[in-house]
């Protein structure tokens, strides 16, 4: 019997691959044998598309950005006068069960960004973003400069706060609680 040709990756299963390693273990438990292991490959499938793990880890990090940014983006792009609307999508999508997957990534991003100032950097830049974008939706619903950046600041501590609670910390009604600080956060838009 012949046997099977080896499976050569292509480098963004390999991104992937150690972006939900970081999510499990930190950027300290990135690593190629894992890696490799966890893949079924040989290492040197690694070195094909990588100079080293930093080269990797760099990649993982500019993969987490780019997605985040582009997500942002997405879910906070409104048609005029939906402002408001938009604001409540941005609030259900971030605080939804289904954003759970994205959650453990960014708080090991974040973590990691606690060393390491080049990743300090990008986590500031998407943070940028996120405030930014939010904040361009609370002006567009004419609220004035200071009242957008502290709602911008409302969401994203609402957001991230959500996201580490349990379901049993909000009660037996979770989604009314959550549907409350929607309408909280936007109150009086017009």
């Amino acid at each position: 019997m012949e046997k099977a040709p080896r499976q050569m990756l292509d480098r963004a299963t390999w991104i992937k691959s150690a972006t939900a390693m970081l999510a499990d273990s930190g950027p300290e438990g990135v690593r190629v044998e894992l890696l490799a292991k966890r893949l079924a490959v040989t290492k040197g499938s690694f070195y094909w598309h990588f100079k080293d793990r930093q080269d990797l880890l760099t990649e993982v990090l500019q993969f987490w950005k780019e997605g985040r940014i582009r997500d942002i983006i997405k879910q906070t792009q409104a048609s005029p006068g939906r402002e408001r609307e938009q604001i409540l999508h941005v609030l259900d999508v971030y605080a939804a069960n289904r954003n759970r997957k994205g959650i453990p990534i960014e708080l090991a991003v974040r973590d990691w960004a606690r060393r390491d100032l080049q990743v300090a950097g990008v986590v500031a830049e998407v943070d940028a973003t996120r405030f930014n974008q939010t904040r361009r939706l609370f002006l567009a619903c004419g609220l004035d400069e200071a009242e957008s950046a502290a709602r911008s600041t409302l969401v994203y501590a609402y957001v991230f706060g959500i996201s580490l609670l349990t379901p049993e910390t909000l009660g037996t009604d979770a989604e009314a609680c959550r549907r409350q600080i929607a309408e909280l956060i936007t109150r009086d838009l017009e």
